[in-house]
């Protein structure tokens, strides 16, 4: 007797959150393990953004192998990279690098001051690992990569076509650090400020009918900040989940007005918007406990850590819901996002990869 294998596809959102994204790579590495699973469009923001365009250039230019392989290379790449060249030129911000002073004296020095040649290692490294004309021309996931107006605060979006290094720096440009992007004579910021990541666009849009999303930031810290680095870090915190929690009210909207006033769901962008399913992978239980100064420290010990822990999510997610991907929603929107935080029960934090991850190494 023949046995059909069921396929399942979904989208993916990527939320941004430096080098907190190494949960991310882990997750698509796992992901990318199983054959039966393909993707269609990827929303990505900062973090998220590099590590959609790996995705897309992996899989553009070598298959399942390739992504894995070349999401590796991005991320070992941002550690060999280490603290930025300009940084090693400047003894006093060299030495500030290895205390928790740094992210502080950084805030008050304009990137424009400190870093005046306009110096971008992740130009450097992006260009060097992602092939961006494979992706525009023959990239097989849709690619959503958020950046901010800073004209006006708006959302801009780029997409697969228009995929260029400035589109991914622009997405990862938080102006405490570094220069504003241009492109086409408008300025970009860092795309958290605005959608972190899409949520409405993608859904609205996909004909793929399952996003499943990849949360990084904790929504929950109940520690009252008092001291100033806890204020500075939990402001982080809730200006870059905003816009998730934002497209999240705003999806549940439009599903209870589809309910409310029409009966039933109709054609149209807000009707498949309304018949969304969301599904989630959260990092919130590992990065809760990291400080906000982490996001950005290429860290050989983070970055094995939260891989690992990606892997470890990603697999359970797996076991648990990928039989549900085309048939139902796995994540209680409202309750996640809306409900008392206090009383979602979170896994604690893994002590081994049961998900078989790999050490993050350097190849010889």
């Amino acid at each position: 007797m023949l046995r059909f294998r069921r396929h399942f596809r979904i989208n993916l959102a990527l939320q941004g959150g430096g080098a907190h994204g190494a949960f991310t790579w882990g997750v698509l590495d796992r992901l990318l393990e199983e054959d039966a699973l393909t993707f269609g469009c990827v929303s990505g923001t900062s973090a998220g953004a590099v590590n959609a365009v790996a995705l897309a250039s992996g899989l553009a230019t070598g298959g399942r192998a390739g992504a894995r392989a070349k999401l590796r290379e991005v991320w070992e790449g941002v550690h060999k990279a280490g603290v930025p060249d300009l940084l090693r030129l400047n003894p006093f911000l060299f030495g500030l690098t290895h205390s928790s002073t740094f992210a502080q004296v950084a805030g008050l020095l304009s990137p424009y001051e400190f870093n005046p040649l306009g110096f971008d290692p992740l130009r450097n490294l992006l260009a060097e690992t992602i092939d961006f004309e494979a992706i525009r021309e023959k990239s097989p996931v849709g690619l959503l990569i958020a950046a901010t107006e800073v004209a006006t605060g708006r959302s801009r979006l780029f997409r697969q076509k228009e995929m260029t290094v400035d589109a991914v720096l622009a997405s990862a440009c938080l102006p405490t650090l570094h220069r504003t992007v241009e492109i086409d004579g408008v300025g970009y910021w860092d795309g958290g400020f605005s959608k972190n990541p899409d949520l409405v666009t993608l859904a609205s849009d996909s004909p793929v009918a399952d996003t499943l999303i990849v949360q990084i930031n904790p929504l929950l810290r109940p520690v009252l900040p008092k001291g100033a680095r806890e204020i500075a870090s939990t402001t982080n915190r809730l200006t870059f989940n905003a816009p998730l929690l934002r497209d999240v009210e705003f999806i549940l909207a439009v599903r209870e007005a589809m309910r409310g006033r029409f009966g039933a769901v109709r054609r149209g962008r807000q009707a498949a918007l309304a018949a969304h399913r969301f599904h989630l992978i959260e990092a919130g239980r590992y990065t809760a406990s990291l400080s906000d100064d982490s996001k950005m420290k290429p860290d050989l010990g983070l970055f094995t850590y939260l891989h690992g822990a990606g892997r470890t999510q990603a697999h359970k997610w797996i076991g648990q819901h990928l039989k549900s991907v085309g048939r139902r929603e796995t994540v209680d929107l409202a309750l996640r996002f809306q409900g008392d935080l206090s009383n979602v029960v979170e896994d604690e934090p893994a002590a081994d990869a049961e998900a078989g991850a790999e050490p993050l190494r350097s190849r010889a």
